[in-house]
């Protein structure tokens, strides 16, 4: 292949000087802390880290041991999952004795220190028009 032919300045030059790792992942901004987090698939409720997988959500009630909490579901795979599974789990919420079960862990951006009030904005904003 004529190796010319893609040398234009800017064509994949992040390849050439060894870019990112992974170039289909996230871009890390380097600024913003993240966390590891587990949200209920039904309700959205954070979950502590330590949570036991054979439980239930403390808030909605639904088990945790069921394919939508699972790190392999995946809605566009057979049988919606991503592990060979033997056989189809028709219920993806009821609980279940899959071997492959892997708690979803999800790594979410924190984006700001302290709740803020809804007025701070406003006098923010005020002040800076204010005459001194």
């Amino acid at each position: 292949m004529d190796e010319r032919k893609y040398r234009q300045a800017g064509y994949k030059d992040a390849a050439r000087q060894g870019g990112r790792a992974d170039p289909s992942g996230p871009r890390s901004s380097g600024w913003l802390k993240s966390r590891d987090v587990i949200r209920c698939a039904e309700c959205g409720a954070l979950l502590p880290i330590a949570v036991d997988p054979e439980g239930r959500c403390p808030k909605c009630g639904a088990d945790l041991h069921a394919c939508t909490q699972c790190a392999h579901f995946d809605p566009g795979q057979r049988w919606e999952c991503t592990q060979p599974i033997p056989e189809r789990i028709v219920d993806k919420r009821a609980r279940n004795e899959c071997g492959f079960f892997s708690l979803r862990v999800t790594i979410e951006r924190e984006t700001s220190s302290a709740p803020g009030r809804p007025d701070d904005a406003r006098r923010a904003f005020d002040n800076l028009f204010k005459k001194k």
